[in-house]
């Protein structure tokens, strides 16, 4: 192996992280929502209101990381918080996603996906924010690409054994509830041990000396912030950017498992093809980070967007499984290569002192962005009757957020 490409401990340790929550994530993505179908449908539930509950369930999530990242994200800066904010995200997270196994009920079960949703994203701040911490300025596209990479793959591990429980719970003489509350407990626990090596290792290289009233003093630099970010153009413009495009990115990995159900398509066929998803994934994001050695971060960057909104629009006439398997293929080879490099691109063009309240700031986007596409698909598809209408919408901030992301890089380029 070529000696550039080689990771160091603490790069390894961090990477462990995204394979770790990354099963939450494909849980997320695939099981949970045709379990809450199946709550759902006993308490009698319509297909466009379980679809629409979902959604409604993500952007609330969504939407209090938006509110609290910033602050959480300004605090994680200050000499010695970062872990422990991270740290107790995490575990808000993971002893929600094992209490979802004791829901029952589809509203219970809604509000308890709600609280560990929101921790897992507030966890993603302070991990995004560790890149600078952990590797230099030239290793991060690299760096941020073998994340999603073994990200993706590792979570296959975790999720092939929770779907050979739940598709097999009849024949191994197990409830379907059983089945799914051994699910919640085995993602959990894989999320939670994968992350051990990183809280060991991890050292804050990047941050703020304390001050006396730390609270309130980060809400200080939370507002210098604000005012620093409208004067810097470059970081500004891509925010906004980053706003549009990223909501069709979320809003997809979030709400296509509902959407194929709502369809009518087989649950089976649902989940193999979002695992391919996965396996697809991996390595074309690794493929992505080979490519920033060679080509501008801006350049991939488009061609993801260019590429995402080519998958919305063939979305909006999705009918058949075929068609999903396509779709499910399409996702995977643009979606790690979307994600790592638009993480590593704007560490690049942020302090790296302030990279936990900066990556705040990002989180407000990317959150907001899939408040709004969630909400959007699922108020659409509720006054329509029409759930490929609502999803349709996704294409048109694809194609606002291509826009406003060259301008961003002609910005940075003056």
């Amino acid at each position: 192996m070529n000696p550039k490409w080689k990771l160091t401990k603490l790069e390894r340790n961090w990477i462990l992280y995204d394979v770790g929550n990354s099963a939450f994530t494909l849980l997320i993505a695939t099981i949970m929502p045709i379990y809450f179908n199946y709550l759902a449908g006993n308490a009698g539930l319509s297909d466009v209101d379980y679809l629409a509950y979902w959604g409604y369930a993500a952007s609330i999530a969504t939407l209090v990381v938006a509110v609290l990242g910033p602050v959480f994200g300004t605090l994680a800066d200050t000499k010695g918080y970062k872990k422990p904010i991270f740290l107790i995200s995490l575990l808000v997270g993971a002893v929600g996603c094992i209490s979802l196994g004791f829901a029952r009920q589809w509203l219970v079960f809604l509000v308890i996906y709600i609280i560990a949703k929101i921790g897992y994203s507030g966890s993603l701040i302070f991990y995004d924010s560790m890149l600078s911490d952990v590797t230099t300025e030239e290793r991060m596209d690299h760096v941020s690409s073998q994340g999603y990479a073994w990200g993706y793959i590792g979570s296959c591990v975790p999720f092939v054994v929770c779907l050979g429980l739940v598709l097999g719970s009849d024949a191994i003489g197990i409830s379907m509830e059983m089945a799914m509350a051994a699910s919640f407990a085995i993602i959990a626990v894989w999320w939670f041990a994968l992350t051990v090596p990183l809280l060991k290792s991890y050292k804050q290289k990047y941050y703020v000396e304390k001050q006396p009233r730390a609270i309130r003093e980060s809400f200080k630099r939370l507002g210098r912030t604000f005012r620093n970010v409208r004067r810097e153009k470059k970081v500004f413009v891509f925010l906004l950017a980053f706003f549009f495009y990223i909501d069709g990115v979320y809003t997809i990995i979030d709400m296509a498992t509902a959407y194929g159900s709502a369809l009518g398509l087989d649950s089976t066929g649902l989940l193999l093809a979002l695992l391919v998803t996965q396996i697809v994934a991996f390595p074309f994001a690794i493929l992505f980070g080979r490519l920033s050695q060679k080509y501008e971060s801006d350049k991939l960057i488009t061609v993801c967007i260019a590429a995402y909104f080519g998958i919305a629009v063939f979305a909006m006439f999705l009918q058949t499984q075929v068609q999903f398997w396509i779709l499910a293929v399409l996702v995977g080879m643009f979606q790690g290569g979307i994600q790592a490099l638009s993480r590593s691109y704007y560490t690049k063009i942020i302090p790296a002192e302030q990279s936990g309240e900066y990556f705040g700031l990002l989180d407000i986007c990317g959150k907001g962005a899939s408040f709004m596409g969630t909400t959007v698909v699922s108020v659409v598809s509720q006054l329509t009757g029409n759930i490929n209408k609502g999803v349709g919408m996704i294409a048109v901030l694809f194609v606002v957020g291509m826009i406003l992301f060259r301008i961003s890089v002609k910005v940075e380029q003056k």
